[in-house]
């Protein structure tokens, strides 16, 4: 009945206790209609009268008590057997393999208070014609001990039982969690065949989906050979990735052909502006002679490598276009895909490039016909930033005056190198940008430190 109730000899006294209780079972007509066989037979049963029968009738009561003690541990042993086995099926962690453990304890000390109850039950024989009521007392004695020990041993069994709830309630959710998954995991791989049969049939290859749908093959055949095989948690967490997987394939296949339609809008969208790049990067030229004949060399310098740096640009963004375009027809999906992320960031660059010739034309004849309107934006910024300084205090801290400071006379000497015969828009540009910058920086130092403080003061 316990782990060692293999042994032979247990088993053979637990028969002959069960074939006992089962005699004294029968119904009492068939007792009463075999007594005329005892007395026919010749032999003579000395029966004791008044007490020793009454010692007698109290031994077979603690051993038939005894006997309901001893089954209800051996049922309730086997029932937890089960609740261990489901969990050892599911969990290896530390506090299930601590059950496991107690439990083979527990089965130990159930192996002694059941040996020590078969033991009992040999000692005595009960219905012997000649049982002394001191024998009779006797037997008595030692049943209620074994069934004392049984159901202390019973009791143990029960609180262990209450303790393994939270192991047993995981180990039983997930099993309640098998076979949903891998059924899951199942259709999961049937749709992905499915949307990929629907492309393959719109002349689409799919090739790259085709090739990762075959590697959850032998992940499905796994699942087909069941959680006895592999384990509950290795099973459950195979058919998780299946499903995360073969789902992915699924809803690329689905969109291959409005991706591939995608693709064929960008190659249009960017053929078309690498033509229009080509244009305007002509265009940077003039500009160019412009800034070189108005402005000093410091205003333009730096945008002389503009337009050859356009042109190869465009000329590399059109090579990858046309790459981009037989990788298209190859259904070569993510070279396409990456070929014309590269081709748009050329052009983009170029775009930029570009840009800054006509920007820097168009920011300096601005500020070369009235160079206050940015000698006001700066000063505005400035004093603006000093009157949050000095809000509430009499003094302003001197980690935010001195930037202040330092942003004056830094606006003073640009405005300052404007009085020359042939002034450097181009850095007064710079200096007063910077300046501002400056100034943001200081304003945010103190528009964070007041909020924190009011957060604290809160």
């Amino acid at each position: 009945m316990t782990a060692t109730d293999a042994r032979p000899h247990t088993e053979a006294k637990t028969s002959a206790v069960r074939d006992v209780l089962t005699l004294m079972l029968l119904p009492v007509p068939l007792i009463v209609a075999a007594l005329p066989a005892a007395f026919a037979g010749g032999g003579t049963r000395r029966w004791f009268g008044g007490r020793g029968e009454s010692q007698r009738a109290d031994a077979q009561a603690a051993k038939d008590a005894a006997a309901a003690a001893f089954y209800e541990l051996d049922t309730a042993q086997r029932d937890l057997r089960i609740s261990i086995e489901t969990i050892t099926a599911v969990d290896s962690s530390p506090g299930a393999r601590k059950a496991v453990a107690d439990f083979a304890a527990l089965g130990q000390r159930i192996d002694e208070a059941s040996s020590g109850y078969i033991r009992a039950v040999d000692a005595h024989d009960l219905d012997r014609d000649d049982l002394e009521p001191a024998t009779a007392s006797k037997a008595r004695g030692e049943l209620t001990k074994a069934k004392d020990e049984l159901e202390r041993v019973k009791a143990e069994l029960d609180r262990f039982e209450q303790g393994l709830g939270p192991l047993l309630d995981k180990a039983e959710t997930q099993l309640a969690r098998l076979a949903p998954s891998v059924e899951r995991a199942r259709q999961a791989l049937r749709s992905a065949s499915n949307a990929l049969d629907v492309v393959r049939g719109s002349g689409l290859r799919a090739d790259d989906l085709a090739a990762r749908l075959a590697v959850l093959g032998p992940e499905l055949t796994k699942l087909n050979q069941g959680a006895g095989q592999h384990g509950v948690a290795e099973t459950l967490q195979r058919a998780d990735r299946v499903v995360r997987d073969a789902e992915s394939v699924r809803v690329e296949a689905e969109r291959l052909p409005e991706r591939a339609q995608e693709i064929d809008r960008r190659l249009v969208s960017l053929r078309t502006r690498a033509q229009a790049l080509t244009n305007r990067a002509g265009s940077v030229e003039p500009i160019l002679s412009e800034l070189r004949r108005r402005f000093t060399a410091a205003c333009w310098q730096d945008l002389q490598h503009v337009p050859d740096e356009a042109a190869g640009s465009v000329h590399r963004a059109e090579e990858k276009l046309k790459e981009a375009g037989k990788a298209r027809e190859e259904q070569r999906w993510a070279d396409a895909t990456a070929l014309l992320a590269t081709a748009r960031a050329l052009l983009n660059s170029t775009d930029e490039a570009v840009s800054a010739a006509g920007d820097r034309l168009q920011r300096l004849n601005a500020v070369s016909k009235d160079p206050q309107q940015e000698i006001d934006r700066t000063r505005f910024a400035i004093r603006d930033a000093q009157r949050l300084a000095m809000s509430g205090r009499n003094t302003p801290e001197p980690r935010h005056a001195r930037p202040l400071d330092e942003s004056v006379a830094r606006l003073d000497r640009a405005v300052a190198a404007l009085e020359g015969r042939h002034p450097d828009y181009w850095h007064f540009l710079m200096e007063t940008e910077a300046v501002r910058q400056a100034v943001a920086h200081v304003v945010s130092e103190i528009r964070e430190e007041r909020g924190a403080g009011a957060g604290h003061r809160a």
